[in-house]
């Protein structure tokens, strides 16, 4: 049985996975494929059977059952609800079944059948996946994250403290860094805002520097319009607080 810590980093994984996966999709147009390799990741924390059909690999919500949600692991990533047989016809017919005129027709349109396609079918997926784990917790759970956090702090342990701090800040409802934020070697969560006008803001924030090996609570909320917000940054992680009187730092 995981620990709560165990399943909040699976749920972290899988929201990670599906973000990457999501960033793949393209239409029709676009010629853009589905990043198949992030999706076999994901398929890791599926719990629907796998099913190897003609060219196809599915997944059956219920094996034994004649009727049911089947997921097609291809571009589209449709869920269809129906029969393995049906799905194959339509997906991938043979010449002879293709002569007859009913199942040109089920060929041809599949609107009857299909549940969902592509980014709401990804969403599914992440439910179904996340809904499996346990993440309730006790006021215990928490206190020990805590406590391993510290640890890693005052241990120096880098990765220690870049987990407690993901961690954390999913239990918070910090986000990384958006790009116009985003610095090589530091580890940034905080409140993101998009402004109608396009412009984005960031903060208050955490970061930790993986250069300094600092830890640093910036209660300033950073425009993207801002030219010397990545300057200011730096600044902080490197412990010079003055053009930020606001900013909390520790050290390791």
């Amino acid at each position: 049985m995981m620990s709560y810590k165990e399943n909040l980093l699976t749920k972290i994984a899988i929201d990670r996975l599906v973000d990457r996966i999501k960033a793949s999709i393209g239409t029709v147009e676009s010629g853009k494929r589905i990043d198949k390799a992030l999706l076999k990741q994901l398929m890791g924390y599926f719990p629907w059977k796998p099913r190897q059909e003609r060219d196809l690999e599915l997944y059956l919500e219920n094996e034994t059952a004649g009727k049911t949600r089947i997921l097609v692991l291809d571009n589209d990533l449709t869920i269809y609800n129906t029969t393995v047989d049906d799905v194959v016809l339509r997906k991938s017919p043979t010449v002879k079944e293709m002569v007859s005129i009913r199942n040109a027709i089920k060929i041809l349109n599949d609107s009857d059948v299909v549940v969902s396609k592509k980014t709401r079918s990804l969403e599914t997926i992440q439910s179904i996946c996340i809904d499996r784990l346990d993440l309730s917790y006790t006021p215990a759970d928490i206190d020990e994250m805590a406590r391993e956090g510290v640890a890693s702090l005052d241990g120096g342990d880098a990765d220690g403290v870049a987990e407690s701090l993901m961690l954390f800040a999913e239990l918070l409802g910090l986000a990384p860094a958006p790009k116009s934020f985003g610095m090589p070697h530091h580890e940034l969560y905080g409140k993101v805002d998009e402004k109608p006008s396009g412009e984005v803001t960031f903060g208050p924030l955490v970061m930790y520097s993986h250069v300094h090996g600092t830890l640093t609570c910036l209660e300033t909320v950073l425009s993207s319009r801002d030219k010397e917000r990545l300057i200011t940054l730096k600044a902080v992680a490197a412990g010079d607080a003055r053009p930020l009187p606001r900013a909390r730092r520790s050290s390791i």
